[in-house]
């Protein structure tokens, strides 16, 4: 139990935390717009540029978040609508990943922590940019939450009165893409997905309203990760795959009948 308290798990502790109450709130986002594909696809570009930039010898995060940008530009000009493009990014992005990982021993050190997560060996560097990240979040996510909603609800409407709905779906899908690629560097591609995908589920079937949603979504996330962390870390078990399991068992013990569908309109 020392472990716990120990100074050198100050900073990652307190990184994954910021992005465990983050990443939900974005994923009840996702799931508004029915992308939450697009989250394992920008997690599996932003591992495939951390491969190269470790490959290339290039600092990791910075490569790892251009990826993941490169998606959201590839993203604006498809013109076709539907999951194909996500997909093709997850495949792609995976493959990448393991080319990268079979001709550079420093690249597959890195491919096994993007599988298993490398909070504990986090440092100021990612803190200071889970910061800059939630200071920028807070002011769009409301802005985000109201376009959004008038798109899923009005989306003739929308069409019919030029309302700037690329520019607010470019805005939607850099958040998206800058919280996974952080996250996925942090805690692991799959960690990244589960943060981002299984509270917002739990929260869609539980939340009468869409700020009870996000709520309900936030403390999910952190409550797992608070849970995940301690496990791991007395276990001596990655981190990435404990956070995932733990949610998965969250819930599997929550979702017992068929989900509930979309929180009402009221209160958001």
């Amino acid at each position: 139990m020392d472990l716990l308290f120990e100074p050198m798990f100050r900073v990652p502790f307190v990184t994954g935390l910021v992005l465990a109450l983050l990443l939900p709130i974005v994923g009840v986002l996702a799931r508004l717009r029915n992308e939450w594909l697009a989250a394992l696809g920008f997690a599996h570009l932003a591992g495939a540029g951390g491969a190269l930039g470790s490959l290339l010898l290039l600092p990791v995060l910075p490569a790892a978040v251009l990826c993941a940008v490169a998606g959201v530009m590839a993203r604006a000009l498809w013109q076709r609508s539907g999951n194909d493009l996500y997909a093709l990014m997850i495949l792609a992005g995976w493959s990448v990943m393991v080319l990268a990982a079979a001709v550079s021993r420093h690249a597959s050190s890195l491919g096994q922590m993007l599988v298993d997560g490398q909070l504990y060996f986090t440092r100021w560097p990612y803190l200071f940019s889970a910061l800059v990240l939630v200071a920028l979040a807070i002011p769009c996510l409301p802005w985000l939450m109201r376009r959004l909603l008038r798109l899923s609800l009005l989306p003739w409407q929308d069409q019919a009165n030029g309302y700037p709905v690329k520019r607010v779906m470019l805005l939607f899908n850099l958040l998206l893409a800058l919280s996974v690629a952080l996250a996925a560097m942090v805690m692991g591609v799959m960690a990244a997905f589960a943060l981002l995908f299984l509270p917002a589920w739990v929260a869609f079937g539980v939340a009468a309203s869409w700020r009870q949603a996000w709520v309900v979504a936030a403390m999910l996330g952190g409550a797992g990760y608070l849970v995940a962390f301690v496990l791991a870390l007395l276990l001596d078990m990655p981190f990435g795959p404990v956070l995932t399991a733990v949610l998965c068992l969250a819930v599997l013990l929550r979702l017992r009948g068929p989900d509930s569908g979309s929180p009402s309109s009221e209160g958001r």
